[in-house]
């Protein structure tokens, strides 16, 4: 049997939006999922492991894999410097499963242009008031920040139009329900079954 080759999927929503806990509770129940680890600049926050939630490196460090164009995208975001590594995604895709990049609207952009096979979902808050509640129940950002985070979520959203998917996450089970309806969709189209059955499609049409 061939190996099948996994599906690139770009996953974009503005902060407080869940796309954190959706994804997590997606790839809990999914073995085929993974999600890339970033390199980043920022410093690591309490319960943070290095190589897990991301690669800490410094920005001498981050420039110089820039340098290298090894990067597949980044972005600066709050301060901080952000990237996803392109041998990375490449092995991850080969070996068949299918991989997230948990990344904002100009990194998917980046994307696209390298890799416009890629999928792409944007996830959505039911309103402007509940994004601003999430923002203020997490306890970690101070008023002004949350104010900064609800510009900025209002200039993320409006990039929506861009992207194969548009999920809204007012219920939780639901929105869940919606991502892994994506992913299984995806799945089944013909070209990967094509090569996951390729044994079985050559018994059934002798």
């Amino acid at each position: 049997m061939s190996i099948t080759t996994g599906t690139l999927y770009i996953i974009s929503a503005p902060s407080g939006a869940g796309k954190t806990s959706l994804v997590k509770a997606l790839i809990d129940s999914e073995a085929q999922i993974r999600v890339s680890v970033s390199h980043t600049t920022r410093a690591m926050r309490p319960g943070e492991v290095d190589g897990v939630n991301y690669h800490f490196v410094s920005r001498e460090h981050f420039h110089a894999m820039l340098d290298k164009t090894e990067f597949l995208e980044h972005a600066e975001v709050f301060g901080n410097l952000y990237g996803t590594s392109q041998e990375w995604v490449k092995q991850t895709l080969a070996e068949g499963y299918d991989l997230i990049l948990e990344i904002d609207w100009q990194g998917a952009q980046q994307v696209r242009r390298l890799m416009p096979e890629a999928k792409s979902i944007f996830i959505l808050p039911p309103t402007q008031e509940a994004l601003r509640h999430r923002l203020t129940n997490r306890g970690q950002d101070s008023g002004e920040i949350i104010e900064r985070r609800m510009r900025e979520a209002v200039s993320e959203m409006s990039h929506y139009v861009e992207y194969d998917y548009l999920l809204i996450n007012d219920d939780f089970a639901h929105a869940l329900s919606d991502l892994k309806a994506i992913f299984r969709a995806n799945q089944l189209l013909q070209g990967p079954q094509q090569q996951r059955h390729s044994g079985l499609l050559s018994e059934l049409l002798v």
